[in-house]
């Protein structure tokens, strides 16, 4: 057997593991290991290998970026910060036609500015939108498909955990992509907020509950609005903070790591004053960061070592060969790519896809002469909508368990949260179409 199809073969295996429940870190490291001892036939090789994978993410000064984020997102989380920031959006928008909808879209905008992480935003937007949303008159289904809809903004807009996972698999640069994805995310945001408005005008069935809206017409005429001496104070921690850490990182003040640093600090100083740290409150944060940095840490690990496997297989120059010789060119490749990342996001995590897919892809995007920047927020988007797509769905799911309400099925979670698919494959399209909209500003 050639080492190619030996190569494919073990890819076919990493899948099969993963699909059966086995633990993604464990199914890169078991099918690294075997890959490489097969191929050269040197079991001390693979340890040699896999000791060199370990060492290398672990002394990685890159690698601190990913518990300082998870840190900043919980505290923020914790603060009560998404709360005040769709409070300022909801008064802001009040006389919008689909306004709600809006200020959910704006809050998670603003939210994910200082989280990067998609779940947080899930988790704390639908204790917080859902129900207002539906006080207001709004469909259940509408109410909660939009939260997991605009969820996946916390991906795109930096810091984002995804792109610092692409950043270290492609070796790219972690600030770049952070603004690199600035352009494409505000345009997904305005984009979530124009078809709200679209279809609150054209298709209202699918927005309100025309009835349940008359009976509350009378009871939000006379709902106290903030005034905005309130507003002010709401959003001026947030402010701050989105100024502190992409200020930073934007003027070249900061590196990654370093506003991981800054941003964790400040947001500390927030719960602070807030007095949110109580009650055992900074424990379970600090054991949740722990955790969470932990598992990626080790995914990534993982990751390296499985991409070291392709590369002593020689998989991705085959394949690249092959894409060549098949005449399909860069976007034939593409086109080709993204297909295969939207059908492993209905079965399989982000991370997950990141990890299985980017050591494959990226040297092939490279010998194709793709901007690997460009090609990575493409890439990320392309796996972000996994979150909304069934039977997997993370997003979803986090917001059916976080509502707990058994009037709401997950299936219409998914139907509600199916138009905001359809904006970011527009989305999708267009940049892939128009790198300057992720190369803009970098």
């Amino acid at each position: 057997m050639s080492e190619l199809a030996l190569g494919g073969l073990l890819i076919g295996a990493l899948v099969f593991l993963v699909l059966i429940g086995q633990h993604i870190a464990v199914a890169l490291t078991a099918v690294g290991f075997a890959g490489i001892w097969l191929i050269r036939e040197d079991v001390d090789m693979a340890m040699r290998l896999l000791y060199l994978s370990a060492y290398n993410g672990v002394a990685d000064y890159i690698f601190a970026t990913i518990p300082l984020f998870v840190l900043m997102g919980l505290l923020v989380s914790i603060s009560n910060v998404g709360k005040d920031t769709f409070d300022v959006a909801e008064t802001l928008l009040r006389r919008l036609r689909g306004g709600l909808g809006v200020a959910t879209v704006a809050a998670n905008t603003v939210f994910a500015a200082v989280t990067g992480v998609s779940i947080a935003s899930a988790a704390v937007f639908t204790r917080v939108a859902v129900p207002e949303m539906v006080n207001h008159g709004y469909r259940a289904s509408f109410a909660a498909g939009t939260v997991a809809g605009s969820s996946v903004l916390g991906m795109m807009i930096p810091p984002s955990l995804l792109l610092i996972i692409y950043g270290v698999l492609a070796e790219q640069s972690i600030g770049t992509l952070f603004i690199a994805g600035i352009i494409p995310g505000f345009v997904m945001a305005a984009a979530f907020a124009i078809m709200i408005m679209l279809m609150a005008r054209f298709t209202p069935g699918l927005v309100f509950d025309l009835k349940r809206q008359a009976e509350m017409a009378a009871e939000r005429s006379t709902a106290r609005l903030l005034s905005t001496t309130e507003m002010l104070g709401k959003l001026v921690p947030i402010a701050a903070l989105v100024a502190l850490v992409l200020g930073g990182l934007y003027s070249g003040f900061f590196t990654p790591t370093e506003a991981g640093g800054v941003g964790a600090f400040g947001a500390f100083v927030i719960a602070i004053l807030r007095r949110k740290l109580g009650g055992g409150n900074l424990w379970r944060v600090l054991t949740e960061t722990g955790a969470v940095s932990v598992g990626i840490l080790i995914l990534l690990v993982a990751a390296g070592f499985y991409s070291r496997m392709l590369s002593v297989a020689g998989v991705p120059m085959a394949i690249s060969d092959l894409v060549q010789d098949a005449g399909l060119g860069p976007y034939g490749f593409l086109f080709l790519y993204v297909v295969i990342l939207l059908l492993l996001g209905m079965i399989l995590d982000s991370s997950s896809i990141l990890l299985i897919m980017t050591p494959v892809a990226v040297p092939i995007a490279a010998s194709l002469d793709f901007n690997l920047i460009h090609f990575g927020i493409i890439t990320v988007i392309a796996v972000e909508i996994g979150l909304l797509t069934p039977p997997f769905g993370i997003s979803v799911f986090t917001v059916k368990s976080t509502l707990n309400d058994p009037k709401v099925s997950v299936e219409s979670i998914f139907a509600g949260s199916l138009p905001y698919v359809g904006v970011m494959l527009i989305v999708l399209l267009l940049i892939a179409i128009f790198p300057f909209m992720a190369l803009a500003l970098i």
